[in-house]
């Protein structure tokens, strides 16, 4: 057993984020291993840019409200507790809702993310579908 001492807080760039959004890497596995851990805490309106994995990505919400888009699909309105699989090789973003933080841990494998462009403030006020029936 080991204890892994952990890298300050990082403030995500702002070529693949609009807003502030920060990590803290939880685990970076070293080879053979090639998990990958992140707690990721969003700013409202925060918001990575249209990116793909080659493995796919997990995100388990926190704590917040989290918008999360594939390309040409409607905007996934999702809270604590739930779980997002994005495909490997889909293209997706993820962030925060305009009057909401949030907070996400994002599990994925390997660095091969591809960074593609912003999302547009149109794109990010689309339609939403939510995960919560509401009365």
């Amino acid at each position: 057993m080991e204890l892994l001492k952990q890298p300050p807080t990082m403030k995500l760039p702002a070529d693949w984020f609009t807003g502030d959004a920060y990590a803290d890497v939880i685990h970076r596995g070293e080879e053979p291993s090639r998990v990958r851990a992140n707690m990721v805490r969003f700013t409202p309106g925060a918001r990575t840019a249209w990116h793909s994995h080659g493995l796919g990505q997990t995100l388990y919400i926190v704590e917040g409200i989290a918008l999360i888009q594939s390309r040409g699909g409607k905007i996934l309105e999702a809270h604590p507790g739930d779980v997002i699989w994005t495909p490997p090789g889909e293209e997706h973003w993820h962030g925060a809702a305009p009057d909401h933080f949030m907070v996400h841990l994002a599990l994925w494998e390997t660095d091969d993310a591809i960074w593609l462009e912003h999302v547009t403030d149109a794109e990010y006020t689309g339609p939403r579908v939510t995960t919560r029936t509401r009365p």
